[in-house]
């Protein structure tokens, strides 16, 4: 639900983005949803680009008429070095519409352009903020230091009419040193709405990345219980069944107590196969559904167990079983099922000697160990998963479990949880 409703939002998002396209500017347009255009093309100019565009020509041209009006008026530039001077200027007015496409080349160009022709500097000043805004520094400081280095000569070869000389040099420079950082200050703007972005972004997937893994969880976690609890179903079905199998004649009273076994396994095989169903279903576990064992439950584990004709003795050693937290004996109880399992199957007919011990701040200890079977045993489809799986069950409720074979032949499980 929470991956869908993310996945609706974004798309809402992505479409008003779509509906607003023409406040922004296309580098962000073409940054944000690069589908837009094919990406062997530059981004598409839109509305935003085409006003600022118009805005930043017209300020140049008005920087270039300003210009043109100094030197058409400065008795000292001759008539065809004048005419020459407009027309430099208003050729680099023109190119400003491809300052996007070429931005550096354009500034190096009016650079050049600017020191031979006063009406050109405002075309050269738009160029230095369109490097500033499309362009690193290390470019911005390059284009900007020679056009300051030009400046002192250019009005030193040709000086302002109606300024001083130093007036002249220190307004040039404070126009170009202001150009280049409001183009800066843009790109600044601009990279801080893409890192935002991109955090977003990030966050999204991390979100996404969450869920999945704690789906991926609650998946192993059902996994293992429907393992434990199948498992130990099924076992005790086999018994009862291989019994009548092998024993047709039977007793009466006797075939019908292990076909009630049977029905009572098979019942409630059912009925946890239904409650792990129904979580995978609705997504949550049910609450008013059975409620699971505790250390509490475990008389009746081996009552079960010795019904279904295996040897069982329990050892409880618990200071206070009342006290013992509700999850540590769950953990306790599905060891305890495990060993029963796995003793049913891989030593039929041995006896399983079952202990539980251990007290608040000292931790409880659970251990299950048979004896070697008689004869020989066949090999059993998926034998070890149990115990990985148990293994993990304790690892994550903060304890150890240990098994592998004994030294008379037998096998034991052994773990510790802790308590308190």
């Amino acid at each position: 639900m929470s991956t869908v409703t993310g996945s609706s939002r974004t798309a809402h998002a992505a479409s008003a983005f779509q509906g607003r396209r023409w406040l922004f500017p296309s580098a962000l347009v073409h940054a944000f949803d690069p589908d837009t255009g094919r990406p062997d093309r530059r981004p598409r100019r839109t509305a935003r680009d085409w006003l600022v565009d118009f805005s930043l020509f017209l300020l140049a041209a008005g920087i270039g008429i300003a210009g043109a009006d100094t030197v058409a008026g400065d008795p000292g530039t001759p008539e065809a070095l004048a005419a020459a001077d407009q027309l430099l200027g208003a050729l680099a007015c023109a190119a400003l519409w491809l300052r996007r496409r070429w931005p550096v080349g354009l500034a190096v160009a009016l650079t050049a352009v600017g020191f031979v022709s006063v009406t050109a500097g405002g075309a050269g000043l738009v160029a230095l903020f369109t490097v500033a805004v499309h362009r690193p520094f290390r470019y911005v400081a390059w284009i900007g230091a020679a056009g300051l280095a030009f400046v002192p000569v250019l009005y030193w070869l040709r000086p302002d009419p109606d300024l001083p000389y130093a007036a002249s040099v220190v307004l040039s420079a404070l126009f170009t040193v202001c150009a280049a950082g409001c183009g800066m200050l843009v790109r600044s703007k601009r990279q801080l709405v893409l890192s935002l972005r991109d955090r977003a972004r990030r966050a999204e997937t991390e979100a996404r990345l969450r869920a999945e893994q704690a789906q991926q969880l609650a998946r192993e976690a059902i996994a293992r219980e429907m393992h434990d609890v199948l498992a130990h179903r099924l076992t005790l079905l086999s018994v009862h069944a291989g019994a009548l199998e092998f024993r047709p004649d039977a007793p009466r009273e006797e075939v019908a107590r292990a076909a009630g076994v049977i029905r009572e396994s098979a019942h409630e095989a059912l009925q946890d196969l239904r409650e792990i169903i129904g979580v995978l279903r609705a997504g949550e576990p049910d609450e008013a559904g059975r409620p699971q064992p505790t250390l509490a439950a475990l008389d009746a584990l081996v009552a079960e167990s010795r019904e279904a004709g295996t040897k069982v003795t329990l050892a409880l050693r618990v200071t206070d079983p009342a006290a013992v937290p509700a999850s540590v004996g769950r953990t306790a109880y599905r060891i305890v099922q495990e060993g029963l399992t796995n003793a049913r199957k891989h030593a039929p007919g041995t006896e399983v000697a079952v202990t539980v011990a251990g007290a608040a701040g000292e931790g409880l200890t659970v251990g299950v160990r048979n004896r070697a079977p008689e004869g020989e045993v066949p090999h059993v489809p998926g034998s070890g998963q149990g115990l990985i799986g148990l293994t993990e069950r304790a690892t994550l409720a903060g304890g150890r479990l240990e098994h592998g074979h004994r030294d008379d032949g037998g096998f034991e499980v052994r773990a510790w949880l802790p308590w308190g």
